[in-house]
């Protein structure tokens, strides 16, 4: 062929679009027109083919590698998750029980608390004086109750010898009776004073996490019930509340498996696991305290009260809760890393290892995670050796060559008591 000819043929291939692959004569074109189609094949007539390397010789195709971990065979238990909420097991809002001038705040905003710490001070002089007038006026009418009583034994041993009328004798026990309720009522005001006097302290009637004061020192705060001030408020901090609300099957699979002794004693309370937003896993452990007494027909749930231990204050009411509750008994179960599921459009699938080095597609249905794993309801068995990495680098029936997977360490969960 001369030679013009196949300068030309060359310096046009640039403007030539077609794909070509040689592989031992195997020739592939997908032209944009038939010149194009011309050229391809005078281009591979040019240059020819290489010859097909011989498996003969020992130098085929290098098989993929892959790494490949055992189905894992352990006892779970399988949960059910939830979110809900903190809140308090007591919550108070502090109100005063006399009306004064604030004189004194005693309290840091967020402080902790003790039952009986004093949290307000108000002006105690109006009351400490109605407490002295209270008390003079007590100590009078029990003056006048002693002097009656001297003269009621004196009136009635001259009765006895006939020396005073029957009409005396009876106006003088008169006197005393009405002496007596005298120093009643007298005594009775006294309290009255005295609790007055006491209330001008206003004190936390719980052990917990007192708020900021809503007044401060030199304002008037009224003591009448029903218009009562608002001073702060304290909640309670251990134990703390999880309020959640569950749907009717959970509930109803929680009751059977307590009934039938597969979460522990039966008079036991229900374990469940806590967590917060930001945490990692569920590392608090709780106890389910109560079910509300009914389910709502709206939604068909229940509301649960979890019981969870707070001793550090890491939990505050209103915090987003994320509560894991068992739904199964103990039990044996196959588990598989989430680097080995695969999808093929709506169904799930693991490569296995063969016995001949080779990989087979394997349809599986899965259950939920646990630690980082999945459960495998149905189509492997334990021990089977599936593929967990290089997943889509192979395809089922070619030969692999398999490394085990090293196992990563456990790190233990940090768990709060």
């Amino acid at each position: 062929m001369p030679m013009p000819f196949i300068s030309k043929l060359r310096s046009n291939m640039a403007s030539i679009h077609y794909m070509t692959l040689l592989q031992c004569g195997n020739v592939r074109l997908w032209p944009n027109s038939r010149m194009d189609v011309i050229l391809g094949l005078i281009v591979v007539a040019l240059i020819g083919c290489s010859p097909k390397p011989s498996n003969s010789g020992g130098a085929g195709m290098v098989a993929p590698t892959v790494t490949v971990a055992p189905a894992e065979n352990r006892e779970v238990i399988e949960h059910d998750e939830f979110t809900g909420r903190f809140d308090a097991v007591e919550s108070v809002e502090i109100r005063p029980r006399v009306s004064g001038y604030i004189q004194e705040v005693r309290f840091q905003a967020g402080q902790l608390v003790r039952k009986g710490d004093t949290l307000f001070v108000i002006d105690p002089r109006w009351n400490q004086t109605a407490f002295d007038s209270t008390a003079a006026e007590l100590r009078r009418a029990s003056s006048r109750l002693k002097n009656l009583e001297r003269e009621a034994e004196r009136a009635e041993q001259l009765l006895a010898k006939n020396a005073i009328s029957v009409e005396e004798v009876e106006a003088r026990r008169s006197k005393l009776s009405e002496a007596r309720a005298q120093e009643m009522a007298a005594k009775a005001a006294h309290e009255n004073a005295r609790l007055d006097l006491e209330y001008t302290e206003v004190k936390s009637p719980i052990d917990g996490r007192v708020s900021r004061a809503l007044v401060t020192a030199g304002n008037y705060v009224s003591g009448n019930s029903g218009f009562n001030s608002l001073l702060t408020s304290v909640v309670s901090q251990d134990p703390i509340y999880v309020y959640a609300d569950i749907d009717e099957s959970t509930y109803l699979k929680l009751n059977r498996l307590r009934q039938a002794g597969k979460l522990g004693p039966t008079n036991a309370p229900i374990a469940v696991e806590v967590g917060l937003g930001d945490e990692v896993g569920f590392p608090t452990r709780g106890e389910v305290e109560s079910f509300d007494n009914r389910v709502d027909a709206n939604t068909g749930s229940i509301v649960v009260r979890v019981r969870v231990p707070n001793p550090d204050g890491h939990f505050l009411p209103g915090l987003f809760a994320r509560l894991r509750v068992p739904s199964t008994a103990p039990q044996l179960t196959v588990l598989i890393d989430e680097n080995a599921i695969g999808t093929d459009q709506s169904q799930k699938f693991v490569l296995t290892l063969t016995s001949s080095n080779t990989v087979a597609y394997r349809p599986v249905k899965l259950g939920p995670s646990v630690d980082g794993k999945r459960i495998v309801r149905e189509g492997l068995s334990a021990g089977e050796l599936v593929v967990v990495n290089g997943l889509l680098r192979v395809q089922p029936g070619m030969a692999v060559q398999a490394e085990r997977a090293t196992p990563a360490p456990v790190a233990a969960a940090p768990t709060k008591p």
